[in-house]
């Protein structure tokens, strides 16, 4: 498999033969913009630089590698900065003390932006490219796929949030001013990209393209984005239909839908996160790294491992969050999992076992209520071929994934019709592979909703969804629970209007236009 990544536009010099020559200025020898969107190649490397905001690693965190960390899941009820995570911003987010100045707060809108713009220019410039016009429509469609995904992570986060959709080359600062557009309109969009989207990306893709963008993807997230249409705070119930219509259209018909994409879940659970098994039946669309590869690696890896282990290099800056639940003073999501759930041994470590001495490692804690029991470490990241390199793991992040679908398919189905035999299905599924017996028949919709979220939660835990399910997520008398959940683990900070994150401080400096979230 080929990594994505983005080709940047070299300025060329031309050589020349003579001294004097040599020696000339010659403007004419760059590439401006105007003469560079010219060939295939071209349009093929702007789409390229589109997926690169996605993973891209090295010294800057990207969304889906890192920065959905430290600038979001550590915020949640799951996670929280370790010892190894000095920066004030990260530690401040995770108790919910930030302001409008975080950086993390506005690296993660920085980074959507530019990975927009990046999508705005190849929407712009491939269509007057003279290629194959298969090709043509395929590169737009995957424009519009990502385009869309940007822009539905940023709506979720931020609410309100300007729109742009052409590629925007003034010269004045104050031409770069956009107001806020109203959420249902940015949620418009999104569901015109990917509808559009869906009528043009093929099926699969054969090497070197695998992992780009597919129909199935761009169906997959349209049924995720119905779904938290229909959720807190849009409430727009009728979405939930919606999502049940759409999530059939890629579910495979073994499961109840009309897909041709051939998805289903793998049977050992850790599958899903083994380089060996990258882009398998499970995996509808993810975030592509490679190992020990000049940066293109997943950099969580090493952020997950115990500090001072020979032949390891951890820095434990993301640990799972303890709080007080009756007389254990160290519960945490660890902990909710059944004995006989095969998730908890994929999803965490108790100990590490050094490729230098062969010696065990591990942090204990005294624990009346679970003796002898060791601190538990994310796991889903690791990658058994970069002990040499661990902040080079070539673990992709599943930014969509079957089980993920399946449980969207199951939630909107009860809450559009109640906890019907196809509900019951979809979510027996992901239990029945987790090795959990088919939920208990005859629960209320209420119970099945309640039963729902925890499996979510436990299915999906550090793949960058928790806050994402926070924030709409609602209890029966259809009341959100995002303060609740959050108190209960001690993070007593957290207030409605934590729901959206602030407008960050230096993008309303800068854009007359823009009002800051309401709270802040």
């Amino acid at each position: 498999m080929k990594l994505l990544q983005y080709t940047a536009v070299v300025l060329l010099f031309l050589t020349a033969a003579s001294c004097s020559e040599f020696l000339k200025e010659s403007p004419e020898a760059f590439l401006s913009e105007d003469q560079y969107y010219k060939t295939q190649a071209d349009a093929i490397t702007a789409v390229n630089a589109v997926y690169f905001l996605l993973n891209s690693g090295g010294t800057i965190q990207t969304p889906y590698n890192t920065l959905f960390n430290t600038g979001m899941n550590m915020a949640s009820d799951d996670e929280d900065p370790g010892p190894g995570a000095t920066n004030a911003d990260v530690r401040s987010l995770s108790v919910l003390a930030h302001s409008s100045t975080n950086l993390r707060v506005y690296e993660i809108w920085q980074q959507h932006y530019a990975a927009i713009k990046k999508a705005n220019v190849a929407l712009e410039k491939i269509p007057a490219i003279d290629f194959d016009e298969t090709l043509k429509n395929r590169l737009l469609g995957e424009a519009k796929f990502l385009r869309a995904l940007y822009y539905f992570n940023l709506v979720r986060l931020y609410g309100d949030v300007p729109l742009i959709t052409n590629y925007q080359k003034a010269v004045s600062a104050s031409d770069y001013a956009v107001a806020k557009s109203p959420a249902t309109d940015v949620y418009a969009q999104i569901e015109k990209d990917l509808t559009e989207a869906a009528s043009v990306l093929p099926a699969s893709y054969s090497a070197p393209d695998v992992g780009r963008a597919t129909a199935g993807a761009a169906k997959a997230l349209l049924a995720k984005v119905y779904l938290t249409k229909a959720s807190l705070p849009l409430n727009r119930v009728a979405h939930y239909q919606d999502a049940v219509k759409k999530a059939e259209e890629a579910l495979s018909p073994a499961d109840g839908g009309t897909g041709t994409y051939g998805y289903n879940l793998f049977s050992n659970y850790a599958d899903v996160f083994l380089p060996a098994t990258e882009n398998g039946v499970e995996h509808i669309f993810s975030a592509q790294f490679k190992s020990n590869s000049q940066g293109q690696g997943n950099n969580e890896m090493s952020r997950a491992i115990l500090s001072a282990i020979p032949g390891l290099t951890g820095n434990y800056a993301h640990m799972v969050r303890f709080y007080t639940e009756g007389t254990d003073r160290f519960y945490s999501i660890y902990k909710m999992y059944k004995p006989a759930d095969k998730r908890k041994r994929a999803t965490f470590v108790t100990n590490f076992t050094s490729p230098t001495n062969g010696r065990n490692y591990a942090l204990p804690f005294a624990n009346p209520a679970v003796p002898n029991d060791s601190t538990p470490f994310f796991n889903k990241w690791w990658d058994p071929n970069s002990l040499a390199v661990t902040s080079e793991s070539g673990t992709n992040v599943p930014i969509l994934r079957y089980a993920d679908l399946l449980l969207i398919h199951a939630e909107a189905e009860n809450e559009a019709h109640g906890p019907t035999a196809k509900a019951y299905k979809s979510l027996n599924r992901v239990r029945n592979r987790a090795g959990l017996p088919d939920l208990t028949p005859g629960l209320t919709k209420d119970q099945f909703r309640d039963s729902l979220y925890l499996d979510r939660r436990l299915e999906l835990v550090y793949e960058y969804q928790r806050w994402f399910d926070l924030i709409r997520q609602k209890d029966a008398a259809g009341n959100s629970t995002f303060v609740r959940n959050l108190h209960k683990v001690g993070k007593t900070n957290a207030t409605e209007k934590n729901r959206l994150y602030p407008i960050p401080q230096s993008e309303i400096d800068n854009n007359s236009l823009l009002t800051q979230n309401p709270g802040w």
